[in-house]
């Protein structure tokens, strides 16, 4: 029977039906609320087993966002999804355009045909000024997961926080086995498996407990 259901209760009860599936799940009071929101993106308990968090990355990432911390991505509809409306209330430079992605950006499609590489590198290479000190979101290309790990091993940089969930079948296994030693906090899905929407739910969720929680 189809149950009528409030536009505003549906995403509660969604939780709750979650929080009830998924049993005791083992994570921890601070990263079952991302977890579980990915879970709601997707309405996918399997991921769990695959989700890799290490170096305090939520409460890491909830600090950067209240600092105000650039968010680099590697889609443009990655830069859509995340809720500036909730994180303009976090810190005011959400509201300023302070989530970036170039790679529409004519000047890096002009330099990744050149180098004869993909754009996704040069998008990261672009925002490199952005990068340091600030969140990274990879859920489309293995390439901006390899050159972040460049970027941090070769040059010093250093995210806030990277989230690492590439999809696909080319370097997408290699380019996380080669994130899982970054010496960052992580949020990394394991295997073929990730995408623009498990990187955005997680954003979005560590955006709530900012605005819930001190750190």
């Amino acid at each position: 029977m189809i149950q009528n259901i409030p536009g505003t209760e549906i995403e509660k009860k969604s939780f709750e039906i979650i929080d009830r599936e998924a049993g005791d799940h083992g994570f921890d009071p601070l990263t079952w609320p991302v977890v579980r929101r990915m879970i709601h993106a997707s309405a996918d308990f399997s991921i769990m087993p695959n989700l890799v968090f290490k170096g305090d990355p939520i409460r890491a990432g909830m600090a950067a966002l209240k600092s105000g911390a650039p968010i680099v991505t590697d889609s443009t509809m990655m830069k859509s999804g995340l809720s500036v409306a909730r994180l303009k209330q976090i810190h005011p430079a959400y509201g300023k355009g302070n989530i970036f992605c170039n790679i529409a950006d004519p000047e890096v499609a002009r330099r990744a045909k050149e180098a004869g590489t993909a754009r996704s590198v040069f998008n990261m290479r672009s925002l490199k000024d952005k990068i340091d000190g600030g969140i990274v979101g990879i859920g489309n290309a293995p390439t901006a997961l390899v050159e972040i790990c460049r970027l941090v091993r070769e040059e010093g940089l250093r995210p806030a926080l990277v989230v690492a969930m590439p999809v696909g079948f080319v370097n997408v296994v290699e380019s996380k086995e080669l994130a899982m030693d970054l010496p960052c906090p992580l949020i990394l899905m394991k295997g073929r498996r990730g995408g623009t929407t498990f990187v955005v739910a997680a954003l979005n969720a560590i955006a709530v407990l900012a605005l819930e929680f001190s750190v």
